[in-house]
């Protein structure tokens, strides 16, 4: 949906990311599964992950970093949001804990959109700025190892865990988000799921098509309620499943490879941590400066999908 005029809008001050010590590279699975790296490396993009850590302990060290970078201390936020897919536990939610952990003294609550969660967290701290709050703090963080079995092949080849974070402060002038579109089908729940006490089960091909279809329409639907097209795209920052998925969906929308930022061959997939990893990257290599228009977009178990238009700096 387009952002209404007049509505109060944010503009992000500050970012950050944590990820783990170890270091598993594709060679290192190919000693326990019948696996290579050329092999890895041909189907996903990944050359390897990070591995360690628990879901809060990375978004509170990412939280902080956001915090320092922004020049804001932890008194000065009204709620922390976070997306995750891997909470430390079923109760109380893993936001609380990063909360505490970061001496927050405002609300915290828990998003989970899957790999989508970071743009649906995202789009929701944007309503919150609307009517009232003054900074947020958003982050995306997950620890996919704990759910993944490491004899799979299909799924462990792709996971990672990590963090990324965002302050999100209001202004008084336009800000920064164009327009965002948001999805869900849960019919296709099973092509991508973990019960409780279970492992990580994905339908990879099918996850494949449906995810190319629903991020290239979202993305298109998003685009176009920006009142852009394609062309006007500066730099686009997916969800980082597959390398092969982000090739598809540029091909698609039209938007060239060059313009989208990848970090999945450092990462893996870190669902809901990989967009807010891979803007951090975009940040700090100078890829993304202000005035530039950039696409979030991305897919995920439910199955979600969403994605946000922003012109950078507001």
């Amino acid at each position: 949906m387009p952002v209404p005029k007049g509505v109060r809008g944010g503009v992000v001050t500050g970012w950050g990311i944590a990820v783990p010590d170890k270091v598993v590279t594709n060679d290192d699975l190919s000693l326990r599964m019948d696996t290579s790296d050329a092999w890895i490396v041909e189907r996903t993009g990944i050359r390897e992950r990070r591995i360690g850590g628990t879901t809060s302990e990375l978004a509170i060290e990412a939280g902080r970093r956001a915090l320092e970078r922004a020049g804001r201390r932890p008194d000065e936020i009204d709620a922390v949001i976070l997306a995750t897919t891997t909470p430390d536990g079923i109760v109380p939610g893993t936001s609380a804990t990063v909360q505490h952990g970061i001496g927050v003294p405002g609300g915290a609550f828990d998003v989970n959109a899957a790999c989508s969660g970071f743009v649906y967290a995202l789009s929701v701290a944007h309503g919150l700025l609307a009517i009232g709050a003054e900074r947020l703090l958003v982050i995306g963080a997950e620890t996919l190892s704990r759910i993944t079995d490491w004899d799979d092949r299909s799924v462990a080849i792709l996971v990672g865990d990590g963090a990324g974070a965002v302050v999100l402060e209001a202004t008084d002038g336009p800000g920064q988000l164009l327009s965002w579109n948001l999805g869900a089908d849960g019919s296709l729940k099973h092509l991508l799921k973990c019960d409780h006490g279970g492992y990580l089960y994905m339908d990879g091909k099918e996850v494949f098509r449906k995810a190319v279809r629903v991020v290239v329409e979202s993305a298109e639907q998003a685009i176009a309620e920006a009142g852009l097209t394609p062309a006007d795209i500066d730099v686009m920052i997916p969800h980082q499943a597959n390398l092969r998925i982000i090739s598809a969906a540029c091909q698609r929308l039209g938007i060239p490879e060059e313009k989208a930022v990848v970090v999945i061959d450092r990462y893996g997939n870190t669902s809901s941590a990989s967009i807010p990893l891979a803007l951090d990257d975009a940040l700090t290599t100078g890829r993304l400066e202000p005035g530039m228009n950039v696409l979030l977009t991305g897919f995920g178990g439910g199955m979600t999908w969403a994605s946000a238009v922003l012109r950078w700096g507001g």
